[in-house]
């Protein structure tokens, strides 16, 4: 079977317009949260890393498009056109596009949104960013909870490897909308300050709003100086609950032992974990558990929140970007916000950055209704 790849990368976000830019900001400690006062969102302020309106407006302008587009698509086209350029592929019928999104564009439902609320639906999303680069195949949407981003470099790794598609891009984003607040504010799950992953003082969740892309593809000969190489990957439903993962961490569980056995490894192989780490008492604890069901709990491990919070649909493509630069720079990131561990199996979370020779990472993803996704990165030596 042929080997695939991650390659090609970009971030938009609150700490930068590019990946370099958002590495290196979290290499630093800086963190994108800031405190927001918006009434119209949510009635008290709120923690939020947000995409500044005035920077996307004068990048997505630069790219001359024809007609009016919303605000995630904006992102999207913006990070995705990034992605295309540096590539230098040629969008023929061997490459595929894949949108991963928790929300889209759900903000077209308000009664304020210029566009027509049938822009909501996600098909609508795929439809527009096909056409403004004229794939020749439809976008594929993903969109399964919080595990979407990373679930969409799984898919698109075995489209590849079923040979539908020689390269796909993955173009991943949420953003953060009146819709998604008061929903974590319903369940009592937004902090109201920085959040703590692992940490024995978290209060809960910030939600966050980024795009992440990607090109996933089966040619070593045109890599990215950063890309690695998918060894495994597994999905798995806990069947637990529509908003609380299983106790006992079995999906996750689960996930990571097929990924491990898929890649031919054992948890003495991996050198740093990307975890999810939202924040919230059941998350981290449930993520704890799998942990160490699978012997990893000495693997050093960071949890990314504390820079951008939540980005849903988007964290999972995200996180791997930085993680892939975790390799690359032979450097493990801080988790931020974590200062004494609040869970009840011992785990390494990182306190702070260092240097480490690394060559495997994996990276692990969990959301509502019970999914569960891992996978499996190894650095390209040459």
């Amino acid at each position: 079977m042929s080997k695939t790849y991650v390659s090609y990368n970009n971030i938009i976000s609150s700490l930068g317009f590019n990946s370099e830019t958002v590495v290196d900001n979290i290499h630093n400690e800086v963190s994108g949260l800031q405190l927001i006062e918006n009434l119209k969102v949510l009635p008290e302020p709120f923690y939020s890393a947000l995409i500044s309106s005035e920077k996307l407006e004068e990048t997505f302008q630069k790219l001359q498009p024809k007609k009016a587009y919303t605000r995630l698509e904006k992102m999207m086209i913006s990070s995705l056109n990034e992605v295309i350029k540096t590539s230098n592929l040629e969008l023929t019928e061997r490459v595929g596009l894949i949108i991963s999104t928790t929300k889209g564009n759900v903000d077209a439902l308000d009664d304020t949104s210029p566009f027509p609320k049938d822009r909501a639906y996600l098909s609508e999303l795929g439809k527009h960013i096909k056409e403004f680069f004229n794939f020749k195949n439809d976008a594929i949407v993903v969109s399964n909870a919080c595990v979407s981003g990373i679930l969409a470099v799984a898919i698109a790794k075995r489209y590849i490897q079923q040979n539908t598609y020689d390269h796909v891009f993955v173009v991943s984003g949420d953003v953060v909308t009146e819709f998604i607040l008061s929903g974590f504010n319903s369940f009592q799950a937004l902090s109201h300050e920085p959040c703590k992953p692992y940490d024995k003082n978290r209060t809960g969740i910030n939600i966050g709003e980024v795009a992440a892309s990607a090109l996933i593809t089966n040619n070593s000969k045109n890599l990215s100086k950063e890309a690695v190489e998918i060894l495994g990957e597994s999905s798995c439903n806990d069947a637990n609950h529509i908003s609380g993962p299983s106790r006992t961490g079995e999906g996750l569980y689960r996930s990571m032992k097929s990924a491990l056995e898929q890649a031919n490894l054992t948890a003495k192989d991996i050198d740093y974990i990307s975890a999810h780490g939202t924040a919230t008492l059941f998350n981290d604890e449930m993520e704890a558990i799998a942990i160490n069901r699978l012997q990893l709990q000495h693997v050093p491990l960071n949890s990314l929140k504390g820079y951008f919070g939540h980005t849903l649909g988007a964290s999972g493509l995200l996180e791997t970007i930085i993680g892939m630069y975790s390799l690359y720079n032979n450097t493990l990131y801080a988790s931020k916000g974590f200062e004494t561990l609040g869970v009840s199996q011992p785990i390494h979370v990182i306190k702070k950055t260092t240097s480490k020779e690394l060559n495997t990472f994996l990276k692990t993803a969990s959301g509502f209704g019970g999914c569960n996704t891992a996978i499996i990165f190894k650095k390209i030596t040459n």
